[in-house]
């Protein structure tokens, strides 16, 4: 059965940027501005760039969370595919042998295929299943082998990633409108390149700023930044931090999603909240349009990439020993996923394992008394405004080099 045995593409990182990445860069597609092929943080710029998101949601039967966005979410696949003018070839069916058929006919082919997958069903994330709970995520699969069972898989790890087809199929299954969904792409059209990087570049502007398409403008944003300081340090304010993560087990929970969100979801391992890499996105931005300002806005939020990782130690910090090592544990899990990928799925249901315990242990052995829960929040609520300051005069920058 059909496997690429050239492919040897793994430098994407998230899931619809990565993706793209991955896949440009097998079939050979490259930027008219660097002749190389075209970089995750290109895709990520033109796809509508950073942002700030605070959401939090507190369900029945689950610890509260913290969920930061770092990157426009407002569908962003399609949207960068749209603006650089790729053709989209998608293919979709509620029939298990017939979405097999296509998967294998695209293979055949001699091109990877883009198929979405939820995150729980695949073996490698180490998620343990639930059925409240599922997320769809589009995954570059270059191998689908009948006789052995194997399917070979490119997503954000640095090597291969290998499931069953069992796997693959109720990953495939597990949401109706994405069911058994499968893509390929054809090259960008460099026409639409300088296009497509200001649309993104408008993109970013208009949500630090702008009422955003969906939703309240206090979770997104510079609004966005106050709106979390606010719940930080206003005990009393609807959704408070004082309210949906008092101390205990809410308030290790709420500390620990946001850091996962906004320095580890789907990104490196940089912990910036992917500030750097859309930094970048302008450098080759001040290219493509020719704007040598735009470079000091990427200079400024290189800036906002240092103070969001130190928004990271501040969440969880070193002062207090189980967040250290709750901080200790995140980083070695997401770095152990990224460059062993599946291999060292052990290592990581044993991070898992203790991960568990600690928060077990915030329900009678919280480490910190009334006077220290305040302190920590204000400190927090500290570096965001002074992300939001930073983050501020960027925006501005980018404005006036866009003028």
């Amino acid at each position: 059965m059909p496997k690429l045995n050239d492919y040897q593409q793994f430098g994407g990182r998230h899931w619809e940027t990565g993706v793209l990445h991955n896949y440009f860069s097998y079939r050979g597609f490259t930027a008219p501005h660097t002749g190389k092929p075209y970089s995750e943080a290109l895709f990520m710029g033109v796809s509508g760039g950073v942002v700030m998101g605070y959401f939090s949601f507190a369900y029945t039967g689950y610890d509260p969370q913290c969920n930061i966005l770092t990157r426009n979410t407002f569908d962003p696949l399609d949207t960068m595919l749209g603006r650089l003018g790729v053709v989209q070839n998608r293919l979709q069916t509620s029939k298990p042998e017939k979405a097999v058929a296509n998967l294998v006919d695209i293979l055949t082919s001699g091109v990877p295929a883009v198929v979405w997958a939820d995150m729980w069903e695949l073996p490698y994330n180490g998620l343990d299943f639930d059925a409240g709970m599922w997320g769809m995520f589009p995954i570059l699969v270059y191998g689908y082998n009948v006789e052995n069972g194997r399917v070979d898989i490119a997503d954000r790890a640095a090597v291969t990633l290998a499931v069953t087809t069992e796997d693959l199929h109720r990953a495939r299954a597990r949401v109706k409108k994405d069911k058994f969904r499968v893509m390929t792409l054809e090259a960008p059209n460099p026409a639409k390149l300088a296009a497509a990087v200001s649309a993104g570049i408008w993109d970013t502007i208009n949500l630090y700023t702008e009422k955003p398409p969906k939703g309240s403008k206090n979770n997104f944003g510079l609004a966005a930044y106050q709106h979390w300081a606010n719940l930080l340090t206003r005990p009393n304010q609807k959704n408070s931090w004082q309210k949906v993560f008092p101390a205990g087990i809410p308030m290790y929970a709420g500390l620990t999603s946001a850091y996962s969100f906004a320095l580890l979801f789907g990104q490196g391992v940089q912990k910036d909240a992917e500030r750097k890499r859309y930094a970048d996105f302008l450098n080759e931005a001040a290219l493509i349009l020719n704007r040598s300002e735009l470079n000091t806005a990427s200079d400024q939020f290189k800036l906002a990439a240092n103070a969001w990782a130190k928004l990271g130690e501040t969440l969880l910090p070193d002062t207090i020993a189980p967040f250290a090592e709750a901080r200790q544990l995140l980083d070695q899990k997401h770095k152990l996923f990224l460059t062993q990928g599946g291999g060292a799925l052990v290592e990581i249901q044993g991070i898992n394992g203790r991960l568990a315990q600690i928060r077990a242990a915030m329900a009678d052995d919280f480490p910190l008394d009334s006077a220290g829960v305040t302190a920590l929040r204000e400190q927090i609520a500290g570096q965001v405004l002074e992300i939001r300051g930073i983050e501020e005069t960027a925006v501005e920058a980018l404005k006036q080099a866009m003028r």
